[in-house]
């Protein structure tokens, strides 16, 4: 089943909320299968670059994919992030994002795997056996088969990004993609790079770059610094041993109700963010879905009203369950994890493709400490050492080092969510990504 929009008519905005109807929104849905024996199908929302088609038909496209596992990117990344627009805390009408990533290019939100938000499997089994190649050929397979579709983005200039535990999606797919295209001259997919934020690279790395960063910045006690050290040592990020979930309890405790994804950003008080995050922790699964102040509730209430799911022509099947930011049951029963990225990143850097990985600094879940140590076990030749990179404001925005092969930056102020906590920040980092340019060592001209 297909079905398009290429661009938000006044009725159209009308149901999905949008205050100002005549604000044209060019954007897409579709909801393609991509396994027909059991029946698995994605759900996808294009928002094409602003401009007009003389701008869309010109700049890259760029899948963004969000983490969990078992995350929406339509609650996340195109409805919180960098998205047209964000859901006011009415949960039914929109606002626009002025710092949207569809301003610099054609934003692709894909819901990955299925069971995750309006993607759905007809085999109830898919949602509990789930992992990590799976839900990469799956998306390999959307990719092929949304080509064949809309064939204008046949050969353009094709990015993948994501945050969290995107971290492990965005380059295994680039993987796939990259291995796909070698020996053809001229492939459809034209792949030029990836970008990270936030995300898991190397369990070890991962694990041992979070208990430090607890412990720099005060949130856990000596004791219990030491105890996550011994009983977490090897352990599997997605699927720790009680042992090492003991002591992640025992430092949750000790760390109060604060919100782990952006620290110094206030909890919301509508409900406690320690005690949901504490039972999924408890329930062997560490949800990565992002900052959660209370625009998951929003976003909850928004993607479940009738009005706007028929507005985007979704769950047209009749799932028989509620949307909701993150699948329960894809995340808790997930087991196909690998340990470590870190040879993936070695064979596409290997192969010349622009790598980024960038990292909110007030973060403890995923913390810049953790893809710090990943980045120093490639053993990558410095070429432009650590600066302070600046943005609009003539403020710092953050901090970089360039690699051979790879661009480390940091963004100043923000949480697990980049563009959710600096959204102006994060958009430069974007378009100089795309541009292929150094972040700006002095004040650049907006």
């Amino acid at each position: 089943m297909f079905m398009y929009i290429s661009s938000f008519s006044s009725p159209f905005c009308s149901n999905l909320g949008l205050m100002d109807a005549s604000t044209p929104l060019p954007s897409s849905y579709i909801l393609h299968r991509v396994d027909a024996t059991a029946g698995r199908a994605l759900f996808y929302w294009l928002q094409e670059a602003q401009g007009g088609s003389k701008v869309s038909d010109s700049v890259p496209l760029v899948l963004w994919l969000n983490g969990g596992p078992g995350c929406s990117s339509v609650a996340y990344g195109a409805s919180e992030e960098l998205g047209a627009f964000r859901i006011n805390s009415d949960g039914a009408t929109l606002y626009l994002n002025e710092y949207a990533w569809n301003k610099a290019a054609n934003i692709l939100f894909l819901e990955s795997p299925a069971g995750v938000g309006f993607s759905y499997s007809n085999t109830s089994s898919d949602l509990k056996t789930a992992g990590d190649n799976r839900t990469a050929w799956d998306a390999y397979t959307f990719l092929l088969n949304w080509l064949e579709r809309f064939p204008k983005y046949k050969y353009r200039e094709f990015y993948i990004a994501g945050e969290s535990y995107a971290g492990h999606y965005v380059p295994q797919l680039s993987q796939i993609v990259y291995e796909k295209n070698k020996g053809v001259s001229k492939p459809i997919i034209n792949f030029n790079g990836y970008m990270v934020g936030n995300g898991l690279i190397d369990d070890n790395n991962d694990y041992k770059g979070m208990f430090e960063y607890w412990w720099n910045h005060g949130l856990i006690s000596d004791a219990t610094y030491q105890r996550l050290q011994t009983a977490c040592a090897l352990n599997s990020f997605e699927n720790p041993s009680p042992a090492c979930n003991d002591a992640q309890n025992e430092a949750y405790d000790e760390q109060g109700n604060i919100d782990w994804y952006s620290l110094y950003t206030p909890t919301c008080k509508k409900i406690s963010t320690k005690l949901a995050t504490r039972r999924q922790y408890r329930a062997g699964h560490p949800w990565l879905g992002g900052y959660d102040p209370c625009t998951e509730i929003y976003s909850t209430q928004y993607y479940n009203t009738p009005a706007v799911q028929k507005a985007l022509h979704a769950n047209v099947t009749g799932i028989p369950y509620a949307w909701s930011t993150c699948s329960d049951t894809v995340g808790v029963y997930w087991t196909d994890s690998p340990s470590s990225m870190l040879p993936i990143y070695q064979e596409l850097i290997d192969a010349g493709l622009k790598i980024w990985v960038f990292s909110g600094d007030t973060d403890s879940v995923v913390p810049l400490s953790s893809t710090r140590y990943s980045i120093d076990a490639l053993n990558l030749p410095t070429t432009t050492n650590w600066y302070a990179w600046y943005d609009y404001t003539a403020e710092v925005g953050g901090w970089s080092q360039v690699y051979k092969g790879l661009t480390l930056a940091t963004v100043r102020g923000a949480g697990h969510e980049v563009p959710l906590h600096q959204p102006l920040r994060a958009l430069i980092l974007f378009e100089y990504f795309l541009n292929d340019k150094p972040l700006p060592k002095t004040t650049p001209n907006s």
